[in-house]
C-alpha cells in the first residue's frame, strides 16, 4: 500500500511583502527627519560633498601629474620605428633595359637620447613642480575655509531670524491679549471704539511681521541648503545651541591674532610657496643660456625584396646583415638666438618681484580682515551691551504704558507707540548678538580654533 504524504505549503501574501517593505521606508525616512545638524555636521558634509572643494582636489590632482611628469623627464628616450615601401611598374633592369618588376622594402630602428645636461632646467623644473603642488594643496584648503566661514555665517543667520520669529510672534501674541482686553472695556463703555480699532490694526501689521520673519527663517535655511548643495525640499533642521554672551569682554587683540594667523592661514602659505616657485622659474630662465650636452645612440636596419635579383637573402639574414648602430655625443652652445633668453629671464625676474608683492598683498589683507573683524566684535559687544539695557528699560516702560491703556488713561497711538520702539530694541539686540558671535568666531577661527557651537 502506497501512502501518500501531505505537505503544508506556506503562501507568503505579496500585500504582506508591501507592506513590510513600506513600514520599513517609513522607518529609514523618519530617523532622516529626526537628524538634527549641528554646525560641525554642516562643515563635515560640505567638505565631502561641496563641487567647488571637489574641483579643487581635482587641480591638485592636476598639478601633481605634472609634477610626475617632470620627474620622467630625466629617464631617457626609447623609440622604435619601422617603414614599408612597394613599388611596382617599369624599372630599369641589369641588362639596361626596362622591365616590369616589383619591388618591396622596409626600414627599422630602434632610438635612444638622454639630456646629461641643460643648465639644471629639468631639476629646477621638478622643485617648482614641487612648490607648485604644495601651493595646490592651500589652494584645496583656502577653499574648504571660505566655504566653513560661509555654513557659519548661514547657521548663525538661521538662529538669528529664528529668534526674530520668536519675538514677532510674542508681540501678536500681546496684541491679540490686549484686543481682548481692549473688547471687554469698550463694550463697558470704559474706552472708545476707536482704540479698539486701532489695536486691532496693530495686531494686523504684527501678523504680518509674523509672515515676513518666518519668510526670512525661510530664506536662511534655503541659503544654507544651497551652500550644502542640497535641494530646497530637504527635510533639514538645525540644532538650536544655548548661545550667551559674558558680561566681560574677551575678545583677542588683533595684533595676537594676526601674528598667529599669518604663520598657518593657506592664503599666506600659498603667496610664499609662489614667491619660492617664482624664484624656481628664474633659474629655469638663466638655465636656458647654458650650454646643453646630450647623448644619442641607435640601431638601423633595412630589407629589400626585388624580383630582379635574383636569388634574393631571406628577411632575417638581410635584417642582420645590414644592421649598423650609432652613439653621437651632441653639445649645443646657445650664442645667439635674438634675445629669446634674455627676454625669458627678464619676464621671469618680474614674475618674482610681482609674486612678492602678491604675498605683500596678502598679508595686507588678512591683517585688515583681522583688525576689520575686531573693531566691529567691539562695536557689536557694546551695542549688544546698550541694546540689553535699552530693551529692559523699555520693557518696564511698555508694562506702565500697557497698565495705562488698560485703564483708559493712554490713547492707541502712544500704546502702539511704546510697542514698537521695544520690538525695536529686541530686534536691535539680536541683530548686535549675532553679530558679535560672528565676529568672534571668526578671530578664533584665525587662532586655529574649530567652528563649533
Amino acid at each position: 500500500m502506497i501512502r501518500q504524504t501531505t505537505m503544508t505549503k506556506f503562501k507568503i501574501n505579496p500585500y504582506f511583502i508591501s507592506s513590510l517593505f513600506l513600514a520599513f521606508m517609513l522607518s529609514i525616512s523618519s530617523l532622516m527627519a529626526q537628524k538634527v545638524w549641528t554646525l560641525k555636521d554642516c562643515i563635515d558634509y560640505a567638505l565631502q560633498n561641496n563641487i567647488q572643494i571637489k574641483q579643487s582636489k581635482l587641480q591638485v590632482q592636476t598639478v601633481q601629474a605634472d609634477l610626475k611628469q617632470s620627474k620622467f623627464e630625466f629617464a631617457p628616450s626609447l623609440n622604435a620605428s619601422s617603414s614599408i615601401n612597394y613599388n611596382w611598374g617599369r624599372f630599369v633592369g641589369p641588362e639596361n633595359t626596362y622591365i616590369n618588376t616589383k619591388n618591396t622594402s622596409s626600414n627599422y630602428s630602434l632610438n635612444s637620447s638622454v639630456t646629461l645636461f641643460d643648465g639644471f632646467q629639468k631639476y629646477n623644473v621638478v622643485k617648482q613642480n614641487e612648490l607648485d603642488y604644495s601651493s595646490s594643496l592651500y589652494d584645496s584648503e583656502k577653499m574648504e575655509n571660505d566655504i566653513a566661514l560661509q555654513l557659519t555665517g548661514a547657521y548663525l543667520n538661521i538662529l538669528f531670524n529664528h529668534e526674530m520669529l520668536l519675538v514677532a510672534k510674542n508681540q501678536t501674541e500681546i496684541t491679540k491679549q490686549q484686543i481682548t482686553r481692549t473688547k471687554i472695556l469698550v463694550g463697558a463703555g470704559k474706552l472708545p471704539k476707536g482704540n479698539l480699532m486701532e489695536i486691532e490694526a496693530q495686531g494686523l501689521m504684527e501678523e504680518v511681521n509674523v509672515i515676513r520673519a518666518d519668510n526670512n527663517l525661510s530664506l536662511s535655511y534655503l541659503d544654507l541648503l544651497q551652500i550644502l548643495d542640497l535641494p530646497a525640499n530637504e527635510d533639514f533642521e538645525i540644532e538650536h545651541p544655548n548661545i550667551t554672551i559674558n558680561d566681560e569682554l574677551s575678545v583677542i587683540p588683533s595684533e595676537q591674532v594676526y601674528a598667529n594667523a599669518v604663520g598657518f592661514m593657506p592664503e599666506i602659505k600659498r603667496a610664499e610657496l609662489n614667491v619660492l616657485s617664482s624664484n624656481r622659474g628664474l633659474m629655469i630662465a638663466k638655465g636656458s643660456a647654458y650650454p646643453s650636452l646630450s647623448l644619442r645612440g641607435g640601431i638601423n636596419s633595412s630589407v629589400n625584396i626585388s624580383e630582379i635579383n635574383e636569388p634574393t637573402m631571406a628577411f632575417w639574414e638581410q635584417l642582420s646583415d645590414k644592421m649598423n648602430e650609432y652613439l653621437s655625443l651632441s653639445l649645443n652652445v646657445p650664442i645667439f638666438n635674438a634675445y629669446q633668453t634674455t627676454t625669458r629671464v627678464k619676464k621671469a625676474e618680474i614674475q618674482t618681484l610681482n609674486s612678492k608683492f602678491n604675498l605683500e598683498l596678502a598679508k595686507n589683507a588678512l591683517r585688515k580682515s583681522i583688525e576689520q573683524k575686531y573693531f566691529d566684535a567691539i562695536a557689536a559687544y557694546k551695542t549688544y551691551h546698550a541694546n540689553k539695557a535699552t530693551v529692559l528699560s523699555l520693557k518696564e516702560a511698555f508694562k506702565y504704558t500697557e497698565e495705562k491703556f488698560t485703564l483708559g488713561m493712554l490713547n492707541s497711538v502712544d500704546y502702539n507707540i511704546s510697542k514698537s520702539r521695544l520690538t525695536q530694541a529686541e530686534s536691535d539686540l539680536l541683530r548686535a548678538k549675532y553679530d558679535y558671535i560672528f565676529k568672534t568666531k571668526i578671530l578664533d577661527f584665525y587662532m586655529g580654533v574649530e567652528l563649533k557651537f
